[in-house]
């Protein structure tokens, strides 16, 4: 990895019905953000929310909410990979992605590199309740993790409430991932959000660049911003407020892991990725494998 600025940009979706027009209208608000973010801040990793192009809760059906979008890549994203080929910047954005049959759907990110082509994508893991197309949803879950490495260093990508599951980061960051981009439409709170969002950048001691929608999507559901970027010792470096807006920060590897806490002449002393215990962790796997629910859940019966 080397130094330069990311920026995590905060798009409100249009809270008309989702049609293909609501469609052309978020990207073209957000392409247009992203050109004012990289000539304000010079950045050359630009993050945006989760479903950007359409809004995280559709208010329609699977099945024409799959009509509305395409395969990736594909009509749906091409005007983010052609921005980056403008600007010349790594891009990374959340839309909804066409499965292989009608209804089946995925909420998907991808990267973009600075020649506008497209260098990988990630299917969120794990959907949020009720998005999940098996509790009545729209969102068939991925199964695999995204670690791209690119000219500025190896990114990772999560979505949204993949940043409850610890293992997934994990996986990730021991994949090689230095940043982790988190694009996000979080429904909980803005305490969760930077919990989370501190937690796995500090588990596994890399940058975490989380961009959250903001406004009103056509279901009617608020968002509340608060994009931020995170260090690889949990500090926060950059946070917006609830405003369709941008936040940057120079990402440094030299001083990314220099001192134990932020501005400390105590030196970093541990890596949680090298002080693992794996005897433990192999000892115990078979119970990271098993079904489990919280003993404080309430009762389903």
């Amino acid at each position: 990895m080397r130094a330069f600025v990311a920026a995590a940009v905060q798009v409100a979706p249009s809270s008309q019905p989702l049609t293909a027009a609501t469609i052309t209208a978020n990207t073209a608000k957000a392409v247009d953000l992203v050109r004012q973010c990289c000539t304000a801040t010079q950045a050359e990793l630009v993050v945006l929310p989760e479903s950007v192009t359409t809004g995280f809760t559709p208010g329609i059906t699977p099945e024409l909410l799959w009509d509305l979008v395409s395969e990736v890549p594909g009509s749906i994203v091409q005007p983010y990979l052609d921005v980056a080929a403008e600007l010349g910047i790594h891009l990374v954005l959340g839309s909804y992605e066409r499965g292989p049959e009608r209804g089946v759907v995925y909420n998907a990110a991808v990267v973009i590199g600075p020649s506008g082509r497209l260098l990988g994508r990630y299917r969120k893991t794990h959907p949020f309740g009720h998005e999940r197309a098996d509790r009545g949803g729209w969102v068939t879950p991925g199964e695999d993790t995204l670690v791209v490495d690119t000219e500025l260093g190896k990114i990772g990508v999560i979505i949204c409430f993949d940043g409850d599951y610890p293992e997934l980061s994990r996986i990730t960051a021991i994949q090689g991932a230095e940043i982790i981009c988190r694009p996000s439409a979080l429904l909980r709170s803005a305490d969760l959000w930077e919990l989370t969002n501190r937690a796995r950048a500090y588990d596994n001691h890399v940058y975490l660049i989380g961009a959250n929608a903001t406004g009103v999507d056509p279901a009617g559901v608020i968002y509340f911003g608060n994009s931020m970027i995170v260090t690889p010792i949990a500090e926060v470096i950059a946070r917006a407020a609830s405003h369709e807006s941008w936040v940057s920060a120079r990402l440094d590897p030299e001083a990314a892991m220099s001192a134990l806490t932020p501005g400390s002449s105590v030196p970093q002393s541990f890596d949680h990725l090298a002080d693992r215990n794996l005897a433990l962790i192999r000892k115990h796997s078979a119970a990271l494998l098993s079904e489990a629910r919280s003993p404080l859940a309430p009762s389903t019966e």
